[in-house]
């Protein structure tokens, strides 16, 4: 890849698999010092070693939505790299159930991890963006928040909240040289979706990372506030 990030520091949330692990080995490769964070040690530690000859790389094991654990991820990325020019925004679970069947735990549990940790990211990481002069968020979102499905009411609920909040932060922090976007990737073959069923037919992780690398390369003038990214040929 061409190296177009050199110089440049990137946090990216959940990057220990699937989507994230995907745009960690995009940056990298394309100049990027970058930061992970995954939610157990053994995953982010594994991850840092596959992932240390690509370039410099740092793991830190962290659930986005503690507040003491971002504080502490977002802590060694100053220590380690002085600042950030690049937060990917990707941790996230679904747990598919109705309303009758979803436990209150359940519920806080995708809200907190899908939604408030993308605020405690965004909140933290804006002092160290600042001291570049600005930089790049890019939310990994889902057609999900845009589209509602059954059992889908917690899952839903976040993505059209995290959607909402990507859209007002676009318009807070553009004339601070922050530009905001969030991706709405469709069936994704990672495991994820409800069945967790793995297909050829579905978009591919690596593709979802290509457009966080297309937004990064757009010139400083325009900001694409979001992108719909669906398979070409679904399941019939």
């Amino acid at each position: 890849m061409e190296p177009f990030l050199a110089g440049k520091t990137a946090v990216v949330t959940g990057g220990t698999r699937g989507i994230g692990r995907a745009v960690v080995e995009a940056l990298l490769g394309s100049g990027a010092q970058v930061a992970f964070c995954g939610r157990t040690p053994e995953a982010v530690e594994r991850a840092a070693g596959e992932l240390s000859g690509l370039g410099p790389v740092l793991g830190q094991a962290a659930d986005v939505s503690k507040w003491d654990q971002v504080e502490t991820l977002f802590a060694a990325v100053a220590e380690r790299f002085g600042g950030l020019d690049i937060l990917v925004n990707n941790a996230g679970i679904g747990i598919f159930r109705g309303v009758r069947e979803m436990e209150p735990e359940e519920w806080r549990r995708v809200i907190d991890l899908n939604l408030t940790g993308v605020y405690y990211c965004c909140h933290l990481a804006l002092p160290l963006l600042e001291r570049r002069g600005g930089g790049y968020i890019v939310q990994i979102s889902s057609l999900a928040g845009t589209n509602a499905f059954t059992g889908g009411a917690a899952y839903n609920a976040s993505k059209f909240g995290l959607n909402g909040f990507s859209e007002a932060i676009m318009q807070d922090l553009r004339y601070d040289n922050v530009r905001v976007s969030y991706i709405m990737p469709g069936s994704v073959n990672t495991g994820f979706s409800p069945g967790g069923e793995r297909a050829d037919w579905k978009i591919a992780p690596e593709d979802v990372a290509q457009v966080v690398l297309d937004l990064l390369r757009m010139p400083a003038r325009t900001l694409v506030s979001r992108v719909e990214m669906r398979p070409s040929k679904p399941k019939k």
